[in-house]
């Protein structure tokens, strides 16, 4: 296994990825839209409940889930008013699945910018007549959806903390976020969640004829984390720290498994034939 050609290969899509205005724009909109337009709305929304009867918690459903809180949640609100037990639990609990969409998604949008942009540039021929492997070739393409997936989510994570924490200080008077239930969350989940993406895009990209086509195929992922959040919005799973690593490890399990299919399934010479 040849690293260097590897990070080459990953390297190269990366950049070229980066050219592809498909490819940057939703790096750039989605992370706009989840770490200050959708927070800043929530806290004006909830700080300006001016009494109790207009307050969000007053919802019967969110109340219905109030009432359902386990005991690890109770304690993230003992002692605080409504307003700002309001601001705890969605913004530092309903909302966390909400942030899986964005690895999740800039994963998926590079990795099928992967092969299907090579065979859209028609430049996909002289990359399979490269001396790389097989399993080189995939590993690059993995890794080039898999890095700037990341790095995007960690940044994307500190400017979420600072702006949830400054807008909600008048309210909470105090630093408040992250959350415990956090840290499995973007550390462990994200990054499983991400090759899960990755791998089964890059695989649907290699048989699919156009960027857009590879990544729509590739949106039904985000199943996987809508499924998350009903079932946190229905009290069926309550995302705590012991959650979030079992969470983890199951998407990790899953990896490994298509990671070691795709690998073997990838043949060069198929992709070849594909594009002729």
């Amino acid at each position: 296994m040849n690293w260097k050609t590897i990070l080459t290969i990953a390297k190269k899509d990366i950049k070229e990825a980066s050219q592809n205005k498909a490819v940057w724009l939703p790096i750039l909109i989605v992370p706009a839209i989840f770490v200050l337009i959708i927070p800043a709305a929530l806290i004006v929304g909830f700080s300006s409940a001016g009494t109790a009867l207009e307050s969000p918690l007053r919802d019967p459903d969110f109340a219905m889930f109030l009432n359902r809180m386990p005991p690890f949640m109770i304690e993230l609100i003992r002692g605080l008013n409504e307003v700002q037990s309001g601001i705890v639990l969605v913004l530092g609990y309903l909302f966390a699945p909400f942030f899986l969409i964005m690895p999740l998604m800039f994963s998926t949008v590079i990795a099928a910018e992967s092969f299907a942009g090579e065979r859209e540039r028609k430049t996909i021929e002289a990359l399979l007549y490269t001396p790389a492997t097989d399993a080189e070739l995939f590993i690059g393409k993995v890794l080039a959806g898999f890095i700037p997936a990341v790095l995007v989510t960690l940044v994307s994570f500190a400017g979420y903390t600072i702006v949830v924490n400054a807008m909600a200080y008048p309210v909470m008077q105090r630093l408040w976020f992250p959350l415990p239930s956090w840290y499995p969350l973007v550390l462990w989940v994200s990054p499983a969640i991400s090759l899960l993406g990755i791998a089964f895009t890059v695989l649907i990209s290699a048989k699919t004829q156009t960027f857009m086509g590879a990544y729509q195929t590739s949106g039904s992922l985000v199943l996987v984390v809508l499924a998350l959040l009903a079932g946190q919005a229905t009290g069926v799973v309550y995302l705590s720290v012991l959650v979030g690593l079992l969470i983890g490890l199951a998407i990790a399990v899953v990896d490994v498994i298509l990671f070691s299919f795709a690998v073997r399934a990838f043949n060069r010479e198929q992709l070849l034939t594909a594009t002729s």
